[in-house]
């Protein structure tokens, strides 16, 4: 398998969608619904697997990884809310810098703490701007972030926000709304980004249908991300997942 990052890139320059399951960390304390979540998203054909949480309660984090990496066939991506969410079983890291926002520690500083841990671990790391949009509640990532998302209708601040990003030698743009959020970013916010940046883009929470999918995919969504509504019915990633690839 070629680097994560070479996957996506490659994947956006043939015009194909790709699809990531996000799993909560927290299924590891239930090895069973684990292992069942990992082989629906295999057979559903995911893509990519991300691993990772804003508020992490399980203190088996590692073994989680571990058990997903030998369960499945896909690149495991760690998705960290915090710099101990970090795993040498992972393909790789989403290295966050949440360019939205204004918090210096999501900025650089958590990134001094774990960039050691990183180099030592051996797993690719992947330079990405996160972008949090209002998506119409708060949810957990803006209160424990301490930061204020993009407003949802102002799709020119995501596109400064993301060629910023760019300009800073980041390799993914990632626009979320966060879990259970109300509503995923809007069409018009990624046409806007599309249109500013060359890079791969990455959209996250409130994504519960079908029609939604083909319209984030339509506007300019590289990789489409579903992890409650997944939770909630693993039937639910054979839909999207069909959806998307088509």
């Amino acid at each position: 398998m070629g680097s994560v990052i070479d996957l996506i890139v490659a994947a956006r320059a043939s015009g194909r969608k790709m699809l990531a399951v996000l799993i909560d960390p927290d299924f590891g304390a239930d090895q069973d619904l684990l292992e069942r979540t990992v082989q629906n998203a295999c057979m559903a054909k995911a893509d990519l697997i991300f691993l990772g949480g804003s508020l992490l309660t399980s203190t088996a984090f590692n073994r989680c990884v571990e058990l997903v990496q030998q369960w499945s066939d896909r690149p495991v991506v760690l998705f960290p809310g915090s710099p101990a969410q970090l795993s040498a079983h992972a393909d790789a890291v989403l290295f966050l810098s949440l360019i939205s926002g204004r918090n210096p520690e999501l900025l650089i500083g958590h990134h001094v703490t774990a960039a050691p841990t990183i180099r030592a671990m051996g797993i690719e790391a992947i330079p990405t701007g996160y972008m949090l949009v209002d998506g119409g509640k708060p949810t957990t990532v803006s209160y424990v972030s301490q930061t204020v998302p993009i407003p949802h209708d102002k799709p020119g601040i995501a596109a400064a926000t993301a060629i910023a990003g760019e300009l800073l030698g980041l390799r993914t743009i990632y626009m979320d709304t966060g879990s259970g959020a109300e509503r995923t970013v809007s069409s018009e916010m990624i046409a806007a980004v599309r249109k500013s940046v060359d890079l791969p883009i990455i959209i996250g929470g409130g994504i519960r249908d079908v029609a939604t999918a083909r319209s984030l995919c339509e506007a300019g969504a590289d990789v489409l991300v579903v992890g409650t509504a997944f939770e909630q019915d693993p039937e639910y990633i054979f839909a999207m997942s069909e959806a998307v690839h088509a």
